[in-house]
């Protein structure tokens, strides 16, 4: 009774965004991550009652990664007239990507012998959001051995945020939805472009 009154009293502060403490804390952290590296490994989750909804459990095999990702798509508009730079002006990121898929797949490249489980938002201020990326160890034998982890480790999940099979990736391709108006999305868009029609 005592862990589920912990995990509700932490899902009720991070809701109230907009009270005192919530506000002060915010403020501290983000002055500490903005000096830190793109991708820091932490020994805990900052969120522990989303870390366990996404499947996170404090055993071996579980990593947790802060990753800071640029808001926005494209800095610049594309110039429309006149002389064009090299570059047009335009850095676009997203490509139709959500910042947390991207945040995704940045960890993955960084960590390559571990699987994506999912992540969820820690902060943000005007420049930038911060999330933090569950990671997995497919091959340590306390995943290797749990039931309810182990699938995991099947070949069709190897390197999984890259074809867009976390929850952010799906997202993002549109699989939220079913019925009249996602005709197009299944399999993918991609595949629903090939087909002989």
């Amino acid at each position: 009774m005592i862990e589920v009154n912990l995990y509700k009293n932490v899902r009720d502060f991070w809701r109230d965004r907009n009270s005192e403490e919530f506000r002060e804390l915010r403020r501290e952290r983000m002055m500490e991550w903005r000096r830190e590296n793109t991708s820091v490994r932490v020994r805990r989750p900052t969120r522990i009652d989303r870390a366990r909804l996404l499947g996170y459990r404090a055993k071996q095999g579980f990593v947790v990664v802060r990753t800071r990702v640029r808001r926005g798509s494209r800095r610049m508009s594309r110039p429309n007239r006149g002389r064009t730079g090299k570059n047009l002006a335009t850095s676009d990121i997203t490509s139709g990507r959500n910042l947390k898929w991207i945040a995704e797949s940045r960890t993955a490249r960084k960590y390559t012998n571990l699987e994506v489980l999912g992540s969820y938002w820690v902060g943000q201020d005007g420049r930038t959001k911060w999330f933090e990326v569950i990671l997995v160890d497919p091959t340590h034998p306390s995943i290797y051995n749990d039931k309810n982890i182990g699938w995991i480790r099947s070949k069709n999940q190897r390197r999984r945020v890259f074809r867009g099979l976390t929850s952010s990736g799906k997202k993002a391709r549109g699989l939220r939805n079913r019925g009249i108006g996602a005709e197009k999305a299944r399999p993918s868009r991609n595949a629903h472009g090939n087909r002989n029609k």
